[in-house]
């Protein structure tokens, strides 16, 4: 979620509403001042997903190493690079007009070399999904984004019809279908990250609903950040990272990198994210490793929400490889064995 791209009463009142609902549920970030690595896994095949901001640098991760990530899941967010760098380029992005623009762009890089050729997006399955009631992100950008994936023949698949919030939508969600309010997490009475995994994978097992089988490691985020300093590039010192047991014990298992939203990392809401989320419960019955890397408020760089970057604020190589933040979360990939 960029609110920046609100109306100012919206955005004093999504604020106010997070941080006293966020009081409320008691959900803070605990503190894990000493943390291991990442263990080396016999990884498969990669994927990557992602809320609001954390959706956009999904479809970032998913374009520019497309070499890698052979699906992604997009949810509450809109095509890559549509923040351009600059509140004008969102402003634009946002309004549907500059899908076209933004498909050479990315043409270009391809061809420079600074992302991946999007030659490797081809049959590549994409799942999206967009709340009817979003208040953030209009549907015309949801479904440019989709837009963008089909040009480069990309498999999707359109999940636009819950009448959602802006949210990652769960059956663990502790918020009502239509509502966007923390923490972020909705319940649309469905099963979007279920639809989701087949989209990628074909026929998965249902999920493990009773006590996790795997472990949430929370890991040294700073060995894999460029420059050793997570703060200095808006990302948290340590991240998280679910490992069914099969997986630890060295059985082939496939990864899923999954992005918080703005307002929803581990600093404000703990582990919820991977406790309510609905990934690491399939992850136990499906052999699925989850990487959730984690974001953090700044004010420098200027992000007091702690998006992920998906307009600039780390630099005007945001979208493409060498971006930092992508940089890191990449480092955490290939730790893993992706």
């Amino acid at each position: 979620m960029n609110v920046r791209s609100l109306t100012r009463t919206a955005r004093t009142a999504i604020v106010l509403a997070s941080t006293v609902a966020l009081a409320a549920l008691g959900l803070a970030g605990p503190a894990h001042a000493t943390a291991p690595p990442l263990p080396h896994l016999d990884i498969t095949g990669d994927y990557v997903t992602g809320v609001s901001s954390g959706g956009f640098m999904a479809t970032q991760l998913q374009v520019a190493y497309s070499r890698t990530f052979q699906g992604a899941g997009i949810i509450a967010a809109g095509p890559y690079d549509c923040g351009q760098g600059t509140v004008i380029g969102v402003d634009a992005c946002d309004l549907g007009i500059g899908l076209p623009v933004l498909e050479q762009r990315a043409a270009t890089w391809a061809q420079q070399g600074l992302i991946d050729p999007l030659s490797n997006l081809r049959n590549k399955p994409v799942y999206t999904y967009h709340g009817v009631l979003d208040p953030v992100v209009n549907p015309v950008l949801s479904a440019a984004g989709v837009s963008f994936y089909q040009h480069f023949g990309a498999r999707t698949t359109y999940h636009d019809r819950d009448p959602a919030g802006h949210a990652w939508v769960t059956p663990y969600g502790p918020v009502p279908c239509g509502a966007t309010a923390p923490p972020f997490m909705s319940n649309c009475f469905d099963d979007p990250e279920g639809g989701m995994l087949r989209t990628w994978l074909g026929d998965v097992n249902a999920p493990n609903t009773g006590t996790p089988q795997g472990t949430l490691l929370h890991f040294d985020q700073d060995a894999y950040v460029p420059g050793g300093w997570g703060p200095a590039l808006s990302m948290d010192d340590t991240a998280q990272a679910y490992i069914p047991a099969s997986c630890a014990a060295g059985a082939p298992c496939k990864l899923v990198v999954a992005l918080h939203g703005c307002l929803s990392g581990q600093y404000l809401l703990g582990d919820t994210f991977a406790a309510r989320g609905n990934l690491d419960t399939y992850a136990d019955t499906n052999d699925l490793v989850v990487l959730y890397p984690q974001a953090i408020s700044s004010l420098l760089p200027v992000n007091p929400q702690g998006c992920w970057d998906w307009f600039g604020y780390d630099g005007a190589d945001f979208a493409v490889r060498s971006a930092p933040q992508m940089t890191a979360i990449m480092n955490m990939v290939h730790a893993l064995g992706g």
